[in-house]
């Protein structure tokens, strides 16, 4: 048996050389027919690619799958970079927006404190906000001016951007002012381009309703609010803010007013209306017209012709 087994050994060692050589001779020739420029060489190389190369498709399949899960993994990472981007881009806009808006808040209040108005005969008085009352049940600030500065029951407040609200409550340093969001406010309005006039209504929230409107269907989301004057409550043609519609479908106001960063407020002296009792003083005759002449009459009672 020991025989045997040598015998197998000495067998096993020249095959496995003959094979390695013969191996070397098919990859010496293919290497060389590969590297042979000549025609007929070209012939046979295209002949044995379409003649194999076909029938290898189930090889390189996973080859192929592997080349576009790469591909596809690049442009993933490629695409999460350009997200990563974009979200920081976002991120800086979102910041340079809040500075902007700061910006145009700033310069509105400094444009208040010049007392910036917006009618000639309307002159106001800056307060300093100095407590802030807002509650489920009452939305209201306190200023630092009273009666010792002129201020009276009623006067529109406002932030430097749009109305605020009225004083309720005047004592001699402080004064007190009802917001538009309370529910006891009601001032009446005017929604532009459609000239619809309504009620702006408090009811405790951000963005009060609008009310008793002639025709809704006129007004669109993004319409102008501004107070009407009617009543002599407010001066006419104060910005109030924007139409938009609430979650319970309601047309409701965007008020122009940042009730977030209430530092101060205006207070607008508005003086009512002339009254006019009078009307006969209404059409006053021109001093510079001759008196009318009387028509003299003829004998039998009827005026002369001319």
């Amino acid at each position: 048996m020991a025989k045997d087994r040598n015998a197998d050994a000495d067998f096993k060692g020249p095959v496995r050389r003959i094979l390695i050589a013969v191996l070397l001779f098919a990859l010496t020739a293919i290497f060389l027919i590969w590297r042979i420029d000549s025609p007929r060489i070209e012939r046979f190389r295209a002949a044995f690619i379409d003649r194999v190369v076909p029938n290898m498709d189930w090889a390189l399949m996973p080859v192929t799958k592997v080349v576009g899960m790469v591909e596809g993994f690049q442009s993933y990472a490629r695409i999460y970079e350009q997200n990563q981007e974009l979200r920081r881009e976002l991120q800086q806009m979102k910041a340079w927006k809040e500075a902007a808006v700061q910006l145009e808040q700033q310069n509105a209040k400094l444009l208040a404190q010049n007392q910036v108005r917006l009618d000639p005969k309307l002159t106001s008085v800056s307060g300093v906000v100095l407590a802030d009352a807002g509650s489920p049940f009452r939305q209201s600030v306190l200023l630092n001016v009273g009666s010792r500065d002129g201020i009276v029951d009623g006067w529109a407040t406002m932030d430097g951007l749009g109305l605020v609200g009225r004083i309720s409550g005047v004592g001699q340093t402080t004064a007190r002012v009802i917001l538009l969001t309370d529910a006891s406010s009601r001032i009446p309005v005017t929604i532009q381009p459609s000239g619809q006039k309504a009620m702006l209504v408090g009811d405790n929230s951000p963005a009060p309703p609008v009310e008793f409107l002639e025709a809704p269907e006129q007004v669109r989301p993004g319409d102008r609010v501004i107070s009407s004057g009617d009543g002599g409550v407010f001066p006419a043609g104060l910005l109030v803010g924007q139409v938009e519609l609430g979650t319970d479908r309601r047309q409701r106001v965007r008020l122009a007013a940042d009730y977030e960063r209430l530092s101060f407020l205006r207070v607008l002296r508005s003086h009512p209306a002339e009254q006019i009792t009078d009307s006969g003083a209404l059409v006053v005759p021109p001093a510079d017209l001759p008196a009318a002449e009387p028509v003299p009459a003829t004998g039998n009672g009827e005026a002369a012709d001319g």
